[in-house]
């Protein structure tokens, strides 16, 4: 867990305005009709500030009052999903700003946990993270490293505070992303990086994807074991169907196998599931074959 948390250290905790009112409107008819393109109105793209505003909060545990800033949902364009479930939508990664941060005394959380802590929880913030927290600028929009570091922030909140163990593997799950996420804005020209050490980069974060995929399984294995259903929003279904996905990826075939295999025996599986289970089957049985 050292390594994922590493960065902390840098925050001391290891159209009608351009008419003429004299113009000849038959004559302006005329010229469009002439050409047409000049009649077309601009479409303007949308920058990542479109998709997003400042949400207010107040902190559990300092009190303090700031803004964070959060996905306008009715801007987002659904455009799939990844074979684990990391959604993509046109535009934006809405996972970048999906942790809520104070920046007065450090705490952070994913926003659906950030009011859900306990006035014991919120003394071992203030003892473990507050102590030592040195503020971070803050900004309107975030880079990827900028998501991570915040990801980080509330990885090391949850472990101090004793968080539950799905917490802590639902966090190292959406870091895993924010790291594929990271990879795909390099490779597409939108994420600052050492253009002179670019495979470096790269296997720095395939080697941070992975540790953190495996902190992922780790984690969820272990609370499905203690933990009542649903689990971060998720049923027993999805968080097993995560698991063997991400177990694929790190070539984790043993615990891939067991909870496919656990899947496809369990009733009330839905049918795209099902499929999805039995590709990856077929695709395991070819790997160990090899």
């Amino acid at each position: 867990m050292a390594g994922i948390l590493s960065g902390l250290d840098k925050i001391g905790l290891g159209g009608m305005g351009s008419l003429s009112i004299y113009d000849d409107p038959e004559e302006k008819v005329r010229e469009e009709e002439k050409n047409p393109e000049a009649s077309a109105p601009e479409i303007k793209k949308m920058e990542e500030k479109d998709f997003l505003f400042p949400k207010s909060h107040t902190c559990p545990v300092c009190y303090a009052e700031f803004k964070t800033p959060t996905i306008r949902v009715n801007k987002l364009k659904p455009r799939g999903a990844d074979s684990d479930l990391r959604p993509r939508f046109d535009g934006i990664d809405p996972l970048k700003y999906d942790v809520v941060m104070c920046h007065e005394c450090g705490y952070a959380a994913l926003g659906n946990y950030f009011e859900k802590i306990t006035p014991p929880q919120a003394k071992l913030i203030k003892e473990g993270i507050s102590k030592r927290y040195r503020k971070v600028p803050e900004s309107d929009t975030f880079s990827y490293d900028q998501a991570f570091m915040r990801y980080q922030l509330a990885l090391g909140n949850t472990v101090v505070k004793r968080g539950k163990t799905s917490e802590k593997a639902y966090l190292c799950l959406k870091m895993a992303w924010i790291m594929r996420g990271k990879r795909e804005a390099i490779d597409a020209g939108t994420e600052d990086y050492d253009h002179d050490n670019y495979l470096g980069v790269m296997q720095e974060i395939e080697q941070t994807g992975k540790e953190l995929l495996s902190n992922a399984i780790e984690g969820f294995v272990a609370a499905r074991q203690n933990e009542t259903f649903p689990m971060c929003g998720m049923d027993r279904n999805t968080i097993d169907y995560i698991i063997a996905v991400e177990a694929m990826k790190i070539e984790n075939y043993a615990v891939a196998s067991q909870t496919i295999d656990s899947l496809l025996a369990r009733a009330g599986l839905s049918k795209a599931m099902k499929d999805k289970c039995k590709e990856m089957k077929t695709h395991l049985e070819h790997k160990v074959e090899l």
